[in-house]
């Protein structure tokens, strides 16, 4: 098996690294103090100009045609620096591959290139709802038809960018009657449609610059020409596209966790103890090279199923394989980074708190874990 980076690959990683270092690093904290949504749209659009908000989207489009395993390399180095912008860059590429797989021609040359150049500065990927978590099928939300158009009526929540995103990606239920998951169709629709509302920013633990809203349709028409792929099919749109989506969570999760590592192994290189660096302590030492193990397993995994996705082979199950290892080791990675670092861990002038808050979120969005060992045992056992 090749496991060599491509020059793409590479300088896809580099040039991530370098601006979450130049640009990302220094404002982390800022932003999770106090977010500053004019600093975050600053750095969302200059990602966009590099070519981060189109990794996988056709060159003709406005994206960059680096393919799977270039996003996943290039999430996981925005996310050692801000999880909060990783996050967002994550859920805009994954609205643009839903647009790019499922829209037709006119729907792709009317968003794809927005999305690409910046002009959007996020997508919006709408499809969780108050009594719809785990359950997509569940969910309440309506699309009526009325003539040209679809009214759409319902609620979405902890939807990722909702008050900055320039266009949605939104489910709903256009056929009651029909058997659970069967009647769900998928629309494209414009933040600044009528009848749609944001509410503020939810005050969340962690990736707190990255703004989640509730989204709101109150009779919100959309043409008909706005429905992705065929009407009351749109169900299989989401489970489909969530699988992509975990191999950018398990990305961001693993740069947390990496971040973590790396700042405790430093720390524990300069800090003294009992007349020795705490480096040299035999427990300290094990605790890092388990915990390093762990992330570079989760490395593999994911690759693994970023390769699968680019080459068009079944990925479902690698990739929630991957999301479940990574988010769940880099929990562990972060807290016991925190742990090395004593009573320091726990005082914010230290960044292990942020990253401990930041990366909880990541074994329960796109997915819980619990949900990642459904789908595996249901292939397993299959």
């Amino acid at each position: 098996m090749k496991i060599c980076l491509t020059d793409e690959q590479q300088m896809i990683q580099d040039m991530a690294m370098k601006f979450a270092q130049s640009e990302l690093a220094p404002v982390a904290a800022q932003l999770d103090a106090k977010p500053d949504e004019d600093l975050f749209n600053a750095n969302l659009a200059k990602l966009a100009e590099l070519g981060f908000m189109g990794l996988n989207i056709d060159g003709e489009y406005g994206g960059v045609e680096a393919g799977t395993v270039a996003f996943s390399l290039a999430i996981t180095e925005l996310a050692k620096a801000c999880a909060a912008t990783a996050v967002t860059t994550s859920v805009t590429n994954m609205v643009a591959e839903v647009i790019q797989a499922v829209g037709d021609e006119e729907q792709k040359q009317t968003y794809l290139p927005k999305i690409c150049s910046g002009e959007f500065l996020a997508g919006g990927f709408c499809l969780t709802e108050p009594s719809a978590g785990s359950d997509p099928s569940a969910m309440k939300t309506t699309a009526t038809r009325d003539g040209d158009d679809y009214i759409l009526n319902g609620s979405k929540i902890y939807i990722t960018s909702g008050s900055i995103a320039g266009v949605f990606v939104v489910w709903a239920v256009t056929d009651a009657a029909a058997p659970k998951g069967k009647g769900i169709s998928c629309f494209l629709v414009d933040a600044d449609s009528p009848g749609l509302t944001i509410s503020k920013p939810e005050d969340k633990m962690g990736q707190k610059a990255s703004p989640t809203n509730e989204v709101h349709f109150e009779n919100c028409r959309v043409p008909a020409s706005n429905l992705l792929g065929q009407e009351n099919k749109g169900y299989a749109i989401a489970v489909s596209e969530l699988a992509g989506g975990r191999i950018g969570i398990g990305s961001l999760a693993l740069g947390v966790g990496l971040a973590a590592l790396d700042y405790a192994k430093d720390f524990i290189q300069e800090r003294h103890q009992f007349g020795q660096s705490l480096a040299k302590f035999q427990g300290l030492q094990w605790m890092l090279a388990d915990r390093y193990t762990e992330m570079e397993a989760a490395r593999m995994l994911l690759m693994q199923a970023a390769s699968l996705k680019e080459q068009g082979l079944s990925f479902a199950t690698q990739a929630s394989m991957a999301k479940l290892f990574a988010s769940e080791k880099a929990n562990k990675a972060c807290y016991d980074a925190l742990q090395m670092l004593g009573g320091a861990g726990y005082i914010k002038e230290y960044p292990l708190e942020r990253y401990a808050r930041d990366v909880r979120i990541t074994s329960i969005y796109e997915g819980t874990s619990e949900i990642q060992r459904l789908i595996i045992a249901r292939d397993v056992l299959r």
